[in-house]
C-alpha cells in the first residue's frame, strides 16, 4: 500500500500536493472549531477562505517550486491587512522550506529559506499580530528562526539520505553487472578450453579414420576380413566423431545466439530462387550458366551462394534503375562467378566496398579463390570470384587480395 501511494505521488505530483494543501486547510479548520472563543458563521467561512489562500502555494511545491515560494511570500500581505495571519500560513512556510531543502542543491535551498523567512522576521518586527501582542518581537523572531532551521535541517537530511540510497543502488547495480560480466567471461573461457580439448579429440579421431582407411584400401584384395574390421572401426570412429562435433558446436554456441535452424544451408540449387526474389524486389536479373556444372562441396556451394546474394543485395541498394547479370562459368578445375549491374556505380569520392564485400572475400579465400570487386569501365559495378573446384584448406591471406577494376 505504501509503495502504491509513493508511486502515485511521484506520477502525479500536482494532484498529491493539492491533496496536501487540502489537508492543511482541514487541520486549520479543526483548530478554529476547537478554539475556546466562538466564531460567527461568516467569520468561520472567512477564516477558512484565508486558510485556503495561505495553503495554495503548497500545491505548486514540486511542479513549480520557485513560483510557490513567491506566492507564499506574497501571502504575508494578509497579516498586514487583516492584522491576523491565516492558520495555514505557518504550515505552508514550513512545508515549502522542507521541500526546497530536500529537492534543491545547497545554495538554492539556502536562498529559498532566506526568501521565505526573512520577510516573516521583518513582518514580526514591523506588524505584530493581535493574537500575539503579549509576546515580544524577540520571542516571535526566535521562534520563527528555530522553526525555519528545523525544517531546513530535516529537508537536507532527507536529501542526503536519498543521495546515499541512490549511490548504494548504483553501486549495487555496477557490482551486479560486474559480477555478471565476470561470470560470463568465466563461462566463455571454460567453453573455449572445452572446445580446444574437443578439437584435439576430433582431430585425433579423424586422423585415425584416415590411417584405417589407407590400411583397409591396401589389404582389401588380399585380406578382406582385415579390411572389413578396419571399415567397422572407421564407422564407429566416424559416429563418435560426429557426436563430438555436435558437442563442440553446443559448446561454441552462446546464449545470445539463436538456435540454428535444421533447414539445410542454401547452395547452387537456391540461386534460381534467389534471382527470382531479386526480380520481385524490382531489379531485373538474368542468370547465365556456361560450361558443364560439376559437383561442389557444400561449403563451396554455400560460399558461391553468399557471394551472389551479397552482390545482388548491394545492387538493389546502390544501383538505382538498372539491370543485373549473374554468370556462372564452369571451366577445367575452376568455377567463375560474376555479378554485374548497369547502375550508377559507386558514389563519387566514396567506396562501395563495405563489410559485406569483405566477408565475401574471406569466404572465397577460405576455399583458395580470389575475389575482384570494383566499378565497370562502362558504368555499373562488378563482382568477380574464381574458386578452384578441388581446393583443400585455406590459402595464405595474400591470395585473397584481388585488384579492383
Amino acid at each position: 500500500m505504501t509503495n502504491r501511494l509513493r508511486e502515485w505521488t511521484s506520477r502525479r505530483p500536482l494532484a498529491a500536493d493539492a491533496c496536501l494543501a487540502v489537508a492543511l486547510v482541514a487541520v486549520s479548520a479543526a483548530f478554529l472549531l476547537l478554539m475556546p472563543r466562538e466564531l460567527r458563521p461568516e467569520q468561520l467561512w472567512a477564516a477558512v477562505g484565508w486558510s485556503v489562500l495561505g495553503a495554495a502555494p503548497v500545491a505548486l511545491r514540486r511542479v513549480a517550486p520557485w513560483p510557490a515560494v513567491g506566492a507564499a511570500v506574497a501571502t504575508l500581505a494578509l497579516p498586514v491587512l487583516l492584522r491576523q495571519a491565516p492558520a495555514t500560513q505557518g504550515l505552508t512556510f514550513i512545508v515549502l522550506t522542507y521541500t526546497m531543502a530536500a529537492q534543491q542543491r545547497l545554495r538554492p535551498a539556502a536562498l529559498a529559506t532566506l526568501l521565505l523567512w526573512l520577510p516573516v522576521v521583518l513582518a514580526n518586527l514591523v506588524t505584530p499580530l493581535d493574537g500575539v501582542l503579549h509576546m515580544g518581537p524577540a520571542y516571535l523572531v526566535l521562534n520563527n528562526l528555530l522553526t525555519a532551521g528545523v525544517a531546513y535541517a530535516v529537508g537536507r537530511a532527507v536529501q542526503a539520505r536519498r543521495q546515499s540510497t541512490r549511490m548504494l543502488r548504483e553501486r549495487a547495480r555496477i557490482a551486479e553487472a560486474t559480477q555478471r560480466s565476470l561470470a560470463e567471461q568465466a563461462v566463455a573461457d571454460e567453453r573455449r578450453r572445452i572446445a580446444r580439448e574437443l578439437h584435439d579429440v576430433v582431430a585425433h579421431q579423424v586422423s585415425v579414420m584416415g590411417v584405417l582407411a589407407t590400411g583397409a584400401r591396401r589389404v582389401l584384395r588380399r585380406d578382406p576380413d582385415a579390411a572389413e574390421t578396419a571399415m567397422t572401426t572407421i564407422e564407429e570412429t566416424g559416429r563418435a566423431t560426429l557426436r563430438e562435433l555436435r558437442r563442440l558446436l553446443d559448446v561454441l554456441r552462446t546464449d545470445a545466439e539463436a538456435a540454428a535452424e535444421l533447414a539445410p544451408q542454401p547452395g547452387l540449387t537456391g540461386i534460381e530462387t534467389l534471382v527470382e526474389q531479386v526480380r520481385e524486389a524490382g531489379l531485373p536479373v538474368t542468370l547465365r550458366v556456361d560450361g558443364a556444372p560439376a559437383p561442389l562441396a557444400e561449403g563451396v556451394a554455400l560460399a558461391v551462394y553468399r557471394v551472389i546474394q551479397e552482390a545482388l543485395t548491394n545492387a538493389i541498394k546502390h544501383a538505382g534503375r538498372a539491370t543485373a547479370l549473374v554468370r556462372l562459368t564452369w571451366t577445367d578445375g575452376f568455377l567463375a562467378v560474376e555479378v554485374t549491374d548497369t547502375g550508377r556505380g559507386p558514389d563519387p569520392g566514396g567506396d562501395r566496398i563495405g563489410h559485406g564485400l569483405v566477408g565475401m572475400r574471406e569466404r572465397v579465400a577460405l576455399y583458395g579463390g580470389v575475389l575482384r570487386t570494383g566499378p565497370r569501365p562502362g558504368g555499373g559495378f562488378r563482382v568477380y570470384a574464381r574458386i578452384p573446384l578441388e581446393s583443400v584448406g585455406a590459402v595464405p591471406a595474400g591470395a585473397a587480395t584481388g585488384d579492383q577494376g
